[in-house]
C-alpha cells in the first residue's frame, strides 16, 4: 500500500479566510477569558504576531489586526469536504482529525500515474480550494502523516529507504502526549532515529507499550488500520467572506471554491448535478436561496460556475452577503461520453443541454420550455409543457404531425373531397379517435394523412357526427 498524507498547518485560518482575502493582517483566536492567536496570515507575521500568542499582545503589535473567531464546528464541516472531494483520487480516504487526511492511493496508481505527479496535482488543487497543505507519499499512514507534520514533501515508496528518511524527522511529528515528548526529550531523544535506536524493553517499561507500538506502525512493523470515510448522501458547503459583499460579481471568487470542492464530490460518486441551491446569508435580513436546474446532469466546474455567474446578473441583492453556500441533494448516475465518429458534423446532446441551461439560467425557467407528451388521444390534449430535456413515455407512439394548429381550421368541400388550394388527395386512413365521454370534452373523429396540390403533408378530419365538415388540425412540415 502508499499512502498520501495531507497536513493542514493552519486549518483554523484557512477555513476562516478562504472565502477571499482582504490584503490585511488576519488572525484566527480561540478562547472566551483571555483569547490566544491559533493562526494567522503572512502580513500578520510579519509584524511579529505569533501562534499562542495573547490578543492583547496582538492588538498591541498590530492595532488594525483583523480577528476572526474560530469556528470547530465549520473546520469538522470543511474536513469532511474535503474527505468527500478526495475520493476522486482514491477509494479509500480517511479523516484524521482535526487537520489531517490519508489516501490510500497504491490501488489508484494504474489510473492516476506516477506518485509524485500525483502529489504534486492534488496539492495544487488544493490551493485552488483555498488550502495551504504540506503533503507527503510513503508506504505506511502513520509515517506518511509523520512526514506531513514535519513539512517533509517527498515521495517514498519503498520501506528499503523509508527508515533513513524517518530517522532525521523531529519526534513531535509522531502525535505524542506533550508529558511523552518531555521525558523522550529530556532523555537527549530529539528525532524519530534517536528513539528507534533505543531498545524497545526499555521504553515500554518507562513509557508503557503503546510507545513502541506507534514506533512499529510507523515503520511498517505492525498493521495500522484506518476506518474509511463514507461520503454524505448530499453536499452542503458554506463561506463565510472576509467584508460584506454588495456587487454580485465578487461573489464569483468564493462560489468558484465551492463549485470546485462539489465537483470533487461528484466524481468521487461518479455522479453528475440536476439541481442545486446557492445561498447567501445576510446581515439582520432573511437568506436569499437561488435554485439552479440544468437539462442535463453536469459535474464540470466551467459549465455550472458559467450558470451561475448568468444568473447572478439577474440577481438583485436585497442586503449586503456575509457568507455564501451551495446545496445538492440529488444527484443522477453520469454516462460516460463517446467520441463522434465525424467530429463537429453535428451537435451533439450535451451541447444542445449546455445552451438550455445557460437559456435558463439568463432568462429564467418559465421563459425556456419543452414539451412532453401526455397519455391521452385527443391531440390537443396529448403534450404539456416541460422543462427541456424532460423525457415522457408514450412519444412516438403514432404518426403525428409537427404543427399542430391552435384550433382546428374549417376547409372548403368540393363534392365529398376536403379542399385547401384545390382538392386534397387523402393518403392514409381514417384513423378513428372517440374519447372525452368522461370529462365533458368528447371528441369522434375520423382523421387521414392528406396531400395538398402543392405537395403539403396536411393532417385532416371529419366529424363522426357531421361527416360533410371537413378540419385542418396540424401540418407534417
Amino acid at each position: 500500500m502508499l499512502w498520501l498524507a495531507a497536513h493542514f498547518p493552519a486549518f483554523a485560518l484557512d477555513v476562516a479566510a478562504r472565502g477571499g482575502g482582504t490584503g490585511e493582517p488576519l488572525a484566527v483566536v480561540e478562547g472566551r477569558g483571555r483569547p490566544r492567536i491559533v493562526a494567522c496570515n503572512q502580513r500578520a507575521q510579519g509584524r511579529g504576531v505569533r501562534h499562542g500568542m495573547g490578543l492583547a499582545a496582538a492588538w498591541a503589535l498590530v492595532p488594525v489586526l483583523r480577528v476572526l473567531r474560530r469556528d470547530r464546528l465549520a473546520e469538522a464541516a470543511a474536513l469532511a469536504n474535503l474527505a468527500a472531494w478526495a475520493g476522486r483520487f482514491s477509494s479509500l480516504v480517511s479523516l484524521e482529525p482535526p487537520q489531517e487526511l490519508l489516501l490510500e492511493i497504491g490501488g489508484s496508481r494504474a489510473l492516476l500515474g506516477d506518485p509524485e505527479v500525483l502529489r504534486g496535482r492534488v496539492q495544487q488543487e488544493l490551493a485552488d480550494l483555498g488550502y495551504v497543505a504540506s503533503l507527503a507519499v510513503a508506504p505506511t499512514p502513520l509515517g506518511a502523516l509523520c512526514m506531513a507534520r514535519a513539512g517533509c514533501q517527498e515521495t517514498i515508496q519503498g520501506l528499503e529507504e523509508f527508515p533513513e528518511k524517518l530517522a532525521v524527522l523531529p519526534l513531535d511529528c509522531m502525535g505524542l502526549e506533550d508529558t511523552i515528548q518531555e521525558s523522550l526529550r529530556g532523555m537527549g531523544l530529539h528525532r524519530l532515529g534517536d528513539l528507534v535506536r533505543q531498545p524497545r524493553p526499555g521504553l515500554a517499561r518507562r513509557f508503557g507499550p503503546q510507545l513502541p507500538a506507534t514506533l512499529d506502525r510507523v515503520l511498517g512493523r505492525s498493521p495500522d488500520l484506518r476506518l474509511p470515510f463514507v461520503p454524505p448522501p448530499s453536499f452542503s458547503g458554506r463561506l463565510a467572506l472576509p467584508v460584506e459583499v454588495t456587487q454580485t460579481e465578487a461573489l464569483l471568487f468564493p462560489l468558484r471554491r465551492l463549485i470546485l470542492e462539489l465537483t470533487g464530490y461528484l466524481a468521487a460518486i461518479d455522479a453528475g448535478v440536476q439541481e442545486m441551491g446557492i445561498i447567501f446569508q445576510h446581515s439582520g435580513h432573511p437568506e436569499t436561496r437561488l435554485a439552479l436546474g440544468l437539462v442535463t446532469p453536469s459535474r464540470e466546474a466551467s459549465h455550472l460556475l458559467d450558470l451561475i455567474r448568468e444568473r447572478l446578473e439577474h440577481t438583485l441583492l436585497p442586503a449586503p452577503v456575509i457568507q455564501v453556500g451551495i446545496a445538492a441533494d440529488r444527484f443522477l448516475p453520469l454516462a460516460p461520453g463517446t467520441p463522434d465518429l465525424f467530429p463537429g458534423a453535428v451537435e451533439t446532446t450535451e451541447e444542445w443541454g449546455r445552451l438550455m441551461d445557460r437559456l435558463e439560467a439568463r432568462l429564467g425557467a418559465r421563459a425556456v420550455q419543452g414539451l412532453a407528451v401526455v397519455g391521452d388521444w385527443r391531440p390537443e390534449r396529448a403534450w404539456r409543457r416541460a422543462r427541456p430535456g424532460e423525457q415522457s413515455p408514450g412519444a412516438g407512439r403514432v404518426q403525428r404531425p409537427l404543427w399542430l394548429l391552435a384550433a382546428p381550421r374549417v376547409l372548403a368541400v368540393s363534392g365529398d373531397r376536403p379542399c385547401l388550394n384545390g382538392p386534397l388527395d387523402l393518403a392514409q386512413g381514417p384513423e378513428r379517435i372517440e374519447s372525452g365521454w368522461w370529462d365533458g370534452h368528447e371528441v369522434a373523429r375520423d382523421y387521414f394523412v392528406a396531400r395538398s396540390r402543392a405537395g403539403q403533408i396536411l393532417w385532416v378530419f371529419r366529424e363522426r357526427g357531421d361527416p360533410g365538415r371537413w378540419f385542418l388540425h396540424g401540418l407534417f412540415g
